[in-house]
């Protein structure tokens, strides 16, 4: 497929259980990429197979599921390309965890199509805030965030991996589907 056609190609984002192949395969693909960037910056190494399944049980994603959670699997034309989880924290806060788009459709709109579902997500969960963690070398995370409007906010836990935490006010009425 030519570059222009790629580009053309719609994203579409719906929800999943975190046990599909796909999304197994999704959030594996994120926990080793979020792991090895901190190896790497950390010790200058990548991740072991063994530290990627004891992060993977360290963050288990039973709670990405209903009646309090959702993931959210995006699809760039025909190809699975990207996640999100969505989970409440309270009546009224929800948490965005396990975002991710495959390196090769990035710059290609799939994180915001993805944001935008998990914020409706959240409103359809009863939430009327998105909160979520990152990592300041995940630079382009951290820019996302800000970009679609997230404002930084203090730390509302204590995960020793987070170190940069944000929060956007949800209004359900400017929300699409």
């Amino acid at each position: 497929m030519s570059d222009a056609a790629t580009l053309r190609l719609p994203w579409t984002v719906a929800a999943e259980p975190a046990g599909s192949p796909d999304a197994e395969a999704l959030l594996r693909e994120y926990y080793t990429e979020v792991a090895d960037r901190y190896f790497t910056l950390h010790e200058d190494r990548r991740s072991t197979p063994e530290e990627i399944e004891e992060g993977l049980a360290e963050y288990p994603t039973a709670d990405l599921a209903p009646p309090g959670g959702v993931l959210l699997v995006a699809r760039h034309g025909e190809e699975v390309a990207g996640c999100a989880g969505v989970r409440l924290l309270d009546a009224r806060t929800a948490e965005l965890k396990q975002m991710f788009v495959r390196p090769a459709r990035r710059g290609l709109g799939g994180a915001g199509a993805l944001l935008r579902a998990a914020e409706t997500a959240a409103v359809r969960l009863g939430a009327e805030r998105l909160r979520l963690d990152t990592r300041l070398d995940l630079v382009e995370a951290v820019a996302l965030y800000r970009r679609h409007g997230f404002l930084e906010i203090d730390p509302y836990h204590d995960d020793p991996y987070a170190e940069i935490f944000f929060e956007k006010r949800l209004d359900g009425d400017s929300l699409t589907a």
